[in-house]
């Protein structure tokens, strides 16, 4: 029987309807409310393309289950990180470095890289590669990342 849920998305009430508890989060952002930034990758939390915030922090969507999220939780996607016309400073340094080639894993690295600035203001190259040493990118561009997540801690 399906369980009516109120999620916070992007600062908004989300009502949903989930026939499981243990739905991931991921598919009830995709599927039910139609936001695309976070994407499926591997299903097993470890390449990091579903990454989203939940109250601040770094978390994959794809193996979190939606049942499992505290009420009041604020969540928040790729999609409510910035705008067309106000991007986050993340999102514009990605954008600056041309970081992004095919684009399959910036969502991940963009909402990896600004939880790591939210709690970690001027990291370094080292603290930096190890943020992202859990999200994959198969396009190569590593150093263009790096380095926008450098220009948007204004290390660079």
């Amino acid at each position: 029987m399906a369980q009516p849920m109120s999620l916070d998305v992007n600062g908004r009430a989300a009502p949903v309807s989930v026939d499981d508890p243990d739905t991931p989060l991921l598919y009830v952002l995709r599927d039910d409310l139609g936001l695309h930034g976070p994407r499926f990758g591997c299903g097993l939390g470890q390449c990091g393309a579903c990454t989203v915030h939940v109250d601040g922090q770094a978390v994959r969507s794809c193996i979190t289950p939606v049942s499992s999220l505290k009420a009041g939780a604020k969540i928040v996607t790729l999609e409510g990180l910035g705008s067309l016309d106000k991007p986050h400073p993340v999102q514009a340094a990605f954008i600056a470095e041309q970081a992004a080639q095919c684009g399959y894993c910036i969502n991940g690295m963009i909402m990896q890289s600004a939880a790591l600035l939210s709690e970690m203001p001027k990291p370094d190259e080292t603290a930096i590669r190890q943020a992202l040493a859990q999200n994959l990118c198969r396009c190569g561009t590593h150093q263009r990342i790096v380095r926008a997540v450098q220009r948007a801690a204004g290390t660079l």
